[in-house]
């Protein structure tokens, strides 16, 4: 029997789920580089968890080529464990909780932190090395890590959204701003798969990851580097709080109703309508999402009134 790490096996539940929805093919080669960045991880967990996955029959591996998804369609398995429950046993996640809970300080040592969650040294570089990547952990100066306050409190969280109603809409009134149909298309492409199927199955972290796509995607298209560089540092940082909300999957269609409503404007070269579209759509996920307006909302709700432009989470 493989001892597998949960980090591995997380991985490996990710790219089955990609094989599942179909956005890896049969036959597809997996670039090993290209799934770390993807998931931000290390290479050496992606190889275990493509390993894992050749032993489970969802890969092929060819010699000297690397590993290929199988050609002989897997069943996903009826009783899989709950995606929730699966994210929330993670190293990973139980490491954001505790430092958004303050059970651990902000400055930490690989010992302590090793002892903690009984993890190998390799684990918990993997772990640290993904925390500084999404922007709420660095290393500290000759010993130890440091970990950083951004996105835990919820006027951080607030003003992460506030900066993305300015600059989203922005983006797309630039001067470059030139449409690519290629990214109109495979935007379009997921979102009309997650309205079949795909907010129903795929696990919570990975409909957080397209809903940051989309927007990723789009804010490329602005020619400006700035522009998307600055996105997705602070995409990265608010899933740290995103992290322990439960995803509202009933809400997500309404998402992905507007993504594709804003599709449609950029395809019929109605870009400044589409600028207004995205801050309506921003405004509404700020409404719904925010820590700050949970309870104001809650007590809206329980009067009976209905919050104008309320949007699911983005």
């Amino acid at each position: 029997m493989r001892n597998t790490s949960p980090l591995t096996a997380n991985i490996a539940k990710e790219i089955s789920q990609l094989i599942h929805a179909g956005e890896l093919k049969p036959d597809e080669h997996l670039s090993t580089q290209g799934l770390a960045d993807k998931f931000g991880v290390s290479r050496s967990p992606v190889r275990e968890a493509m390993q894992l996955l050749f032993d489970q029959g969802f890969l092929e591996q060819k010699p000297n080529r690397g590993f290929f998804v199988s050609t002989t369609r897997i069943k996903q398995p009826e009783n899989a464990p709950d995606d929730q429950l699966q994210e929330t046993m993670s190293d990973y996640q139980r490491l954001a909780e505790d430092w958004l809970t303050d059970r651990i300080s902000s400055d930490v040592t690989e010992m302590m932190l090793r002892q903690r969650y009984g993890l190998t040294k390799a684990q918990l570089n993997d772990i640290l090395m993904r925390a500084a990547r999404e922007g709420w952990a660095e290393r500290k100066q000759g010993y130890g890590w440091r970990f950083l306050p951004v996105a835990k409190t919820a006027e951080a969280f607030e003003q992460i959204y506030r900066f993305r109603m300015l600059i989203e809409p922005a983006a797309m009134l630039e001067p470059t701003f030139t449409l690519d149909r290629k990214i109109i298309d495979e935007q379009r492409r997921i979102q009309e798969r997650m309205l079949e199927t795909d907010i129903k199955n795929l696990p919570a972290e990975r409909l957080l990851y397209n809903g940051s796509l989309f927007h990723e995607e789009l804010i490329k298209m602005s020619g400006n580097p700035f522009y998307h560089i600055s996105l997705v540092r602070v995409n990265r940082m608010r899933r740290l709080l995103e992290y322990r909300s439960n995803v509202d999957r009933d809400r997500l269609h309404v998402q992905c109703q507007d993504h594709l409503a804003i599709l449609a404007l950029l395809q019929e070269g109605d870009i400044v309508e589409a600028s207004f579209a995205m801050r309506r759509h921003l405004g509404g996920a700020l409404t719904q999402k925010s820590p700050l307006l949970w309870s104001k909302n809650v007590a809206s709700e329980r009067d009976g009134e209905v919050l104008a432009g309320s949007r699911p989470a983005d």
